[in-house]
């Protein structure tokens, strides 16, 4: 009986100490942090010297996971890259069939699966005209191959966006493979 008694005493005390005066939960730790000042982007603030709320970032930052990609989208920048740009990367046969996946999602349907220049899009005749890795007149290179996945070249886009730098590298490496099964 007394533990009955206990308990319901325990649990009215439990509920009643949940709300305050207006309902609400009695404190609140911190609170500015909870109702925090909010400012309209383009709005005057006393907070910085100019008074403006919105902010550039500072010269010379570059966001996080951004890399500096030094060669120019024209012709001179792709023969550059051409001659000089080389594959900072190896990989493994793991990232080389994760490399195959990505060729297949992004280049396969106008390049096709084994870089031939016969993809599904080419095969349908709405893409006209991609030669082969294996094309004499295109000497193709790592340098080039990540310079076009960058920029992109002539009707192909560029997949800057889609593939990250280490995705684009292990792209330009499966071109390569595929550049050499080609020419056997």
């Amino acid at each position: 009986m007394k533990f009955n008694i206990k308990i319901s005493i325990l649990l009215v005390v439990l509920i009643q100490s949940c709300w305050g005066d207006k309902g609400a939960p009695n404190y609140e730790y911190m609170p500015n942090m909870y109702e925090s000042l909010s400012y309209e982007t383009y709005t005057e603030n006393e907070i910085f010297e100019d008074n403006l709320t919105a902010r550039l970032p500072v010269d010379g930052t570059i966001p996080r996971g951004y890399s500096l990609y030094e060669y120019e989208d024209t012709n001179e920048g792709y023969d550059l890259a051409k001659k000089e740009l080389n594959n900072p990367y190896s990989f493994n046969d793991d990232d080389m069939l994760k490399a195959k996946e990505l060729y297949n999602i992004y280049c396969g349907v106008c390049h096709g699966s084994k870089g031939a220049g016969q993809g599904i899009l080419v095969k349908r005749e709405k893409i006209l005209g991609i030669p082969s890795y294996a094309d004499p007149g295109r000497a193709i290179s790592s340098g080039s191959t990540y310079h076009v996945i960058y920029y992109g070249k002539n009707t192909m886009g560029s997949y800057a966006n889609q593939l990250n730098e280490k995705e684009r590298w292990m792209v330009t490496s499966y071109v390569m493979k595929l550049k050499s099964d080609l020419s056997k």
